[in-house]
């Protein structure tokens, strides 16, 4: 929906509240016209139901006023002597159009002096409930997410089975598209494996303002721009599907190009604007390498202790494969007393593999080599040629058309591209762009296969490790990675767990707590 669309519905909203309130808000000594005014009705009303001003603002969030409303058109009936199960039952199952019948043909009066408190523990367990919800979603929203790293893409820098809090005010959060949707879940009901949202309405993007900008190599949690491939559900026919900006699968990757940048790489390794990446130093780069044992077989634990091995393959009975090895644990794996040979995998520049971006024979070049690349910078004009067309396709048609709600379709005459049947020659770009890529250089799905990242794809900013779970443990206690519990995910240096100070902050809360209730019960 555009901007005027929704302005109109906000506007149908107020009539519908108007003709469904106004004898109400008189009855409540208010009057009539009160019931019209935007925003000024919604401040009335929380006077009227005997609520605080602020819960207005809940009813302007997406999500968080989907649980708001109800709630408002409950307190209402109740406000007005209607406080039976079958009252509140068919205030919710009219979506609040049992208002219209008290409004207009039931005998009900105000109730001036009723009590706010819940007349049964049910009832206030469903209350106790509801705004733990909205607080959360708030939270979760607007504040701070928790994620999971799932795959190994930054193997050694974040592990698989860290779980994270991702902070939103960083970057800025940026305010929900889908309007109706399943609160606290993203974008499937967990369980009943159905979407958890309705694709129409939605909002157009906006970004609340942030405290810093994403800077190079910074490590960002974002929507994956191309959907969800749905290989991931067990097929794999190569398919997209269409999903609203904010309910794409996130992911987490490392940004080491930003907007107007030149990115190239070369024998593996990144170069923008002509220099070496620069990386922070807890960055790890893991490659593939290849080998041959001496003779026999590796022990799977002392791999994986030793080396952080452990997806080691055997090709016959003495050549070998890994898919992801640091530089260090390479140089010290080479001394094993069972490697023969240890080589890094590095594609040459004569191969061109069509999965990189952009696909088929505008492949950019291989995993390992990958030619120099403008990376889009809002407000930046880029000439448009048939040769170049492939880069910026998606981008124009996509990312800056149909998510911004404009209908474009590209096509090309001869040496000509169009837009829209106009001819297109340059093009200004509307945001800003990003490149990102895992630290494990050999397995990581990222921007080498599709592509640019839209600054309105930008979730959030890993902050935290919270727990870390190592699937490869013995027991219980080996599977927790203590070393990494409340650890920071950025800055240099190894990185240090302030789990024991947290426990001993938890201990004294509860102590303090103790004293004082114990102080209180004497006094």
């Amino acid at each position: 929906m555009t901007m005027m669309q929704w302005f109109l519905f906000f506007l149908l909203v107020q009539v519908i509240h108007f003709l469904g309130t106004w004898k109400l808000y008189k009855k409540a000594g208010r009057q009539a016209w009160e019931a019209i005014v935007p925003v000024y009705n919604a401040i009335v009303l929380m006077q009227i139901i005997g609520r605080p001003k602020w819960w207005t603002i809940l009813l302007f969030i997406p999500i968080v006023n989907l649980i708001m409303f109800p709630v408002i058109w409950v307190e209402t009936a109740r406000s007005f002597g209607k406080n039976s199960t079958t009252d509140t039952l068919l205030v919710i199952v009219t979506l609040g159009f049992y208002l219209y019948y008290l409004n207009y043909a039931a005998p009900v009066t105000y109730k001036t002096e009723r009590s706010l408190v819940a007349k049964s523990a049910f009832g206030e367990w469903v209350s106790s409930i509801l705004f733990a919800v909205v607080a959360a979603t708030i939270v979760h929203t607007y504040v701070m997410q928790p994620f999971t790293i799932p795959t190994g893409s930054l193997e050694r820098t974040l592990l698989i089975g860290d779980f994270l809090f991702v902070s939103k005010f960083h970057y800025g959060a940026r305010t929900p598209m889908t309007t109706v949707s399943f609160p606290m879940v993203h974008d499937t009901i967990p369980g009943l494996g159905i979407k958890s949202y309705l694709d129409r309405p939605h909002l157009p993007y906006f970004r609340l303002p942030g405290f810093q900008d994403i800077e190079r190599s910074d490590i960002v949690v974002f929507s994956w721009p191309v959907d969800t491939v749905n290989r991931f559900y067990g097929l794999d026919d190569g398919k997209y599907y269409h999903k609203p900006i904010d309910k794409k699968s996130n992911y987490v990757k490392r940004a080491v190009g930003l907007p107007g940048d030149s990115l190239k790489v070369v024998d593996g390794k990144v170069y923008v604007n002509n220099s070496p990446l620069e990386l922070p130093g807890r960055a790890q780069l893991q490659y593939g390498y290849q080998g041959t044992a001496k003779g026999g077989g590796f022990n799977a634990k002392n791999l994986y202790d030793q080396y952080k091995i452990s997806n080691l393959k055997f090709y016959n009975s003495t050549q070998f494969a890994t898919q992801a090895i640091t530089a260090e644990n390479a140089e010290r794996f080479r001394n094993h007393p069972n490697v023969a040979s240890l080589e890094k995998l590095i594609a040459g520049t004569d191969q061109k593999d069509p999965s990189i971006f952009p696909k088929g024979n505008a492949s950019l070049g291989n995993r390992d080599q990958i030619a120099s690349v403008y990376i889009p910078k809002k407000g930046t004009t880029t000439p448009i040629s048939v040769e170049n067309l492939p880069l910026y396709k998606r981008l124009i048609e996509v990312y800056e058309g149909e998510e911004m709600g404009e209908v474009r379709e590209i096509s090309v005459e001869g040496n000509q591209v169009l837009l829209n049947g106009d001819p297109l020659s340059e093009y200004t770009f509307k945001q800003d762009y990003y490149w990102m890529m895992g630290d494990n250089r050999h397995n990581s799905e990222d921007s080498r296969f599709w592509g640019f990242v839209p600054e309105n794809h930008i979730v959030g900013k890993p902050v935290f490790i919270w727990f870390s779970w190592d699937s490869n443990g013995t027991g219980i206690m080996e599977k927790i990675r203590w070393e990494r519990l409340f650890t920071t995910v950025g800055g240099d240096g190894k990185p240090v767990s302030y789990f024991i100070y947290f426990i001993i902050a938890l201990v004294a809360y509860f102590v303090i707590s103790k004293v004082i209730k114990i102080r209180k019960a004497k006094s």
